[in-house]
């Protein structure tokens, strides 16, 4: 079964939902479903007051009652396009009146949910940025040590030309030319 094929309510009733029971959640006291936790934005126009959509998440874990902890939300398109979400995202919560440049506050934009590859995945990631660190290392290295070469070489022929008295080999004097 390929989960990208599944809708987001299916990926939260045979995977996230039983997921969350066997990590010990007692589904009847601590995962409510689908459940709206704020009332919608209020919008102010003029004299005219309404309230935008209200969020909703696909669950919310409490730690007691009245104490939620984290909002857990399966969305198809986060696993599918997440540059997609984001940018529909952005769009739904922006502020202001203009159609070419909406204001999008910083809580906003931290609140974007940020889908996670899988563990091993994550793993992987992290085995290969080490790797990658520690080429930079090397490369770093070998350019110091270039760099002292270079130096050493640099001082070394300054210190030939200017400190030493003896004829060059081949300068017109030593060949015997006048």
């Amino acid at each position: 079964m390929n989960k990208k094929d599944l809708s987001e309510r299916d990926i939260c009733s045979k995977f996230i939902g039983p997921s969350i029971k066997r990590a010990g959640w007692d589904g009847m006291m601590q995962i409510p479903e689908e459940v709206a936790f704020t009332k919608g934005r209020i919008i102010v126009r003029g004299k005219l007051v309404t309230r935008g959509k209200a969020k909703r998440a696909d669950y919310i874990l409490y730690y007691k009652p009245n104490i939620p902890i984290a909002i857990i939300e399966g969305k198809d398109s986060l696993v599918n396009n997440h540059g997609t979400y984001a940018r529909d995202y952005y769009a739904e919560e922006a502020s202001g009146t203009s159609h070419s440049m909406k204001n999008v506050s910083r809580e906003v934009i931290y609140a974007l949910p940020v889908p996670l590859p899988p563990a091993r995945e994550q793993e992987r990631i992290v085995a290969r940025v080490r790797e990658l660190m520690a080429l930079c290392d090397q490369l770093e290295a070998h350019l110091t040590n270039g760099q002292v070469s270079k130096s050493n070489l640099l001082e070394s022929v300054l210190h030939h030309a200017l400190n030493d008295n003896q004829m060059h080999p081949f300068s017109r004097e030593s060949v015997g030319i006048v």
